[in-house]
C-alpha cells in the first residue's frame, strides 16, 4: 500500500542518515547535520536523528566542553545517563545538549572522600601537569569506577586541531585503564589518531594501536609519578612511528610510484616543492613529544 511504501521510505532515509552521521569526523558532526538537512529536505527527522548520534559522537571523541570555566571531557566514563555528565574533578553535574552544544543544570554531585578518590586526584594532577606541557591544546579527566570493593580507574587524553578554513581536522586521544591492586597492577592503553583532509580531495586516515605493562604500586605519588613516565613513554613512540610512516608513505607516493606512472612531458618537476606544498615533508629526527 501507499502507506507502508512511504514508512519504508522514511525507514530508508533515517538508516541513511543515521549512516552519514556516524561517519562524521571528530569535530564536523554539526556541519554534517547542516548538509543533511539542506539534502533531505526533512529538517526534523535528521535532527530528530542527529540528536541520538550526536551522543555518541561526543562520547566517542571525547568531546571536550566549557561550563563554569572548567574543560570538563565528555565520555562514557562520566555518563549518568539521560544526557546528564559528571565532572569528577569539580564534583558537579550537568546536563548537554549534544544537537545545541548548550549546558544546562549543573549541580553539586557529592562524591565519598575515600582512598581512591585521593589516587584518582593524585593521578589527575599528575596527568594534567604531563598534558600541558606535552600538548599544544590538550585536555584530560581521571575517572574512577567501583566494582564491589575493586575500584577501577580510566585516564582519558584529548587533543585536537580543527581548521576548517584550512580544509582540515585531527585528533589525537588515548584512554588508560587499570585497576588499584597491591604491589602490582595492569595498564591497558588504547591510542586513536583520526585525520580529515579536503582541499581538492576527500582524504580520511585513522591510526590506532593498544599496548599493556604492568607498574608497582607502592604509594600515590610514586604510581602517579610511574604512571606518567609510563604515558609518556607510549605517547613518544607512537607519535615517532606516525611521523616515520609519513614520511615513507611520502617517499613511496611522490618519489617512487607517481613519478613512474606520470606521462613523459620532458619538464623538470621539483619533487621536493611538491613535498613542502602538501604538507608531507615530515622531521622525525626528534625522538621527544614536542610542546
Amino acid at each position: 500500500s501507499m502507506c507502508a511504501k512511504q514508512e519504508l521510505c522514511v525507514a530508508e532515509k533515517v538508516s541513511l542518515i543515521c549512516s552519514l552521521l556516524r561517519q562524521s569526523p571528530p569535530g564536523e558532526f554539526g556541519q554534517v547535520v547542516q548538509d543533511l538537512s539542506a539534502l533531505v529536505q526533512v529538517d526534523k527527522l535528521v535532527r530528530q536523528e542527529a540528536a541520538h548520534v550526536g551522543a555518541c559522537h561526543n562520547k566517542n571523541n571525547f568531546t571536550p566542553i566549557q561550563i563554569n570555566r572548567r574543560t570538563v571531557l565528555l565520555t562514557h566514563y562520566n555518563d549518568l545517563g539521560g544526557n546528564c555528565f559528571f565532572d569528577p574533578q569539580d564534583k558537579f553535574s550537568f546536563e548537554f545538549d549534544h544537537l545545541r552544544g548548550v549546558t544546562s543544570k549543573p549541580q553539586l554531585h557529592g562524591v565519598m572522600l575515600d582512598e581512591g578518590e585521593l589516587w584518582r586526584e593524585a593521578l589527575h594532577k599528575g596527568l594534567k601537569a604531563y598534558v600541558s606541557c606535552h600538548f599544544p591544546v590538550g585536555n584530560c579527566c581521571v575517572f574512577k569506577k567501583s566494582l564491589g570493593k575493586r575500584q577501577t580507574f580510566v585516564a582519558c587524553i584529548e587533543a585536537h586541531q580543527y581548521q576548517p578554513s584550512k580544509h582540515w581536522s585531527s585528533l589525537w586521544k588515548s584512554d588508560w585503564t587499570f585497576a588499584l591492586t597491591p604491589f602490582t597492577t595492569q595498564v591497558t592503553g588504547i591510542f586513536l589518531l583520526q585525520i580529515h583532509y579536503f582541499r581538492d580531495a576527500n582524504l580520511h586516515v585513522t591510526v590506532s594501536k593498544s599496548v599493556n605493562e604492568t607498574l608497582n604500586v607502592i604509594d600515590q605519588s610514586q604510581f602517579a609519578t610511574d604512571f606518567v613516565k609510563f604515558v609518556k613513554a607510549e605517547d613518544t613512540k607512537f607519535h615517532i612511528a606516525i611521523l616515520e610512516n609519513i614520511q615513507s608513505l611520502s617517499e613511496d607516493i611522490w618519489g617512487k610510484n607517481l613519478r613512474r606512472k606520470l606521462p613523459v612531458t620532458r619538464i623538470f618537476t621539483n619533487w621536493n616543492k611538491l613535498l613542502n606544498d602538501q604538507h608531507l615533508n615530515t622531521n622525525v629526527s626528534n625522538t621527544e613529544v614536542p610542546p
